[in-house]
């Protein structure tokens, strides 16, 4: 497997290091060309030198995630340590920092670092990034540097960094990944060359997994250029944001009878659609997009709480990045930020998605709706009189829309 194969081989170097000897895990030419290794820190001068010569990644996450003082940071692959020690010093004694890596030989090493450096607010964990050894909303931020494409289950990795970020958490990795669709047996080679052992992910896909595992804002910056389409590259996404006690994250098959309820419980209120009964599970996922739905759900019980979904407009290539929304809260549960968490979620998972124009219908007596779509940047752009009759009575929808600032422009 290739798990193994990397335990294996990070446990070669850790030994090689504490032996006092330079370490490597790619080919001489990638590392002295500045690509891998120490040299994109410009803050090692305190650091013990096991440290910087045990530095095997492809950048300088630290920098990446921004992090501020007292945060709780995790360093999945954290190798010799040296991304958590310069995490330790960013978040300052109100802060923690885990290390996480597989490789018993690489936590001796970077314990004994963590000793030299005399750096307490630190903690290294055994165990492997597909399964982190931490509870549910542990962590304000999580790094890593170039060990994600090492891994045979970059998905698995992804939504255990999504599960054990809290709400607003940060995503700042420096990895590597294939852009372009190069010749696979050159990309191979490539890969071979710097030390990707399970393969790197190419960017759309990595983009895809992302969004999959609920993370928003996914900004994939590619930097040093190792040749055949293989890239070193900055990787930075967010999970929503939410009040204490609330999450925000993609729906599932399972949500089916909570989203359903939650429906119901919306048109029973008379404002929030001419429809009068919720559809079937069967019918509620094929009018809607299968990306782009999210539930809001309570932390301590799991009970969602409100969904937001997209509908596709038209067909026609034309308006690809034109969707129709649909947003509910339980009754019972408005006025805890539920529909805006919801909502600003959604916006910016649809930019990332390409779409350039949300669009939907609102009564003009919801004016709760109306006034979280204008918070958020929603517009009235006309008014469709008499258009139906609701419980005998004929009614207005209002049409709004929002446009967005970074696509389609």
């Amino acid at each position: 497997m290739a798990q193994d194969e990397v335990v294996a081989r990070y446990s070669r170097l850790a030994r090689a290091a504490l032996d006092g000897q330079d370490v490597a895990d790619c080919s001489e030419g990638e590392f002295d060309q500045g690509g891998f290794g120490a040299a994109g820190y410009d803050d090692t001068g305190a650091l013990p030198a096991a440290a910087v010569r045990a530095s095997l990644g492809c950048g300088n996450p630290v920098a990446v995630a921004e992090l501020r003082d007292g945060e709780t940071v995790l360093d999945l692959g954290s190798g010799g340590g040296i991304d958590v020690l310069l995490s330790a010093r960013r978040v300052g004694p109100s802060g923690t920092v885990y290390g996480l890596d597989a490789s018993p030989d690489m936590l001796a090493l970077a314990r004994r670092n963590a000793e030299q450096a005399k750096v307490t607010n630190v903690e290294f964990l055994h165990g492997t990034i597909e399964r982190v050894p931490l509870p549910d909303r542990q962590v304000d931020v999580v790094i890593s540097n170039c060990v994600i494409n090492l891994s045979d289950d970059k998905a698995a990795v992804l939504a255990e960094a999504f599960r054990v970020l809290r709400p607003g958490g940060r995503f700042g990795v420096s990895d590597v990944v294939v852009d372009g669709e190069p010749d696979p047996d050159r990309r191979q080679a490539a890969e071979q060359r710097i030390g990707c052992v399970a393969g790197a992910l190419a960017v759309a896909v990595y983009r895809e997994l992302l969004a999959a595992a609920g993370f928003v804002g996914v900004r994939i910056t590619l930097t040093a250029d190792h040749g055949d389409g293989v890239r070193s590259a900055i990787v930075q996404a967010v999970k929503p944001a939410a009040e204490d006690g609330l999450e925000i994250r993609p729906m599932r098959e399972s949500d089916a009878g909570q989203v359903l309820a939650v429906y119901q419980a919306g048109l029973d209120t008379g404002q929030a659609s001419f429809e009068t009964v919720s559809p079937s599970w069967e019918g509620f996922t094929t009018a809607r997009l299968p990306h782009l739905r999210y539930v809001a759900a309570d932390t301590g019980t799991g009970q969602v709480t409100g969904w937001v979904a997209a509908s596709q407009v038209s067909p026609r290539p034309v308006y690809a990045g034109v969707v129709e929304h649909s947003i509910y809260v339980h009754p019972g549960c408005q006025a805890h930020g539920i529909g805006r968490a919801l909502l600003s979620a959604f916006i910016t998972a649809s930019e990332d998605a390409g779409v350039w124009t949300i669009q939907s219908g609102v009564f003009p007596e919801n004016t709760a709706s109306l006034a979280l779509h204008q918070a958020l940047g929603f517009r009235v752009v006309g008014t469709r009189e008499r258009l139906g009759r609701h419980h005998g009575v004929w009614r207005d929808v209002l049409l709004i829309e929002r446009r967005s600032g970074v696509t389609g422009t």
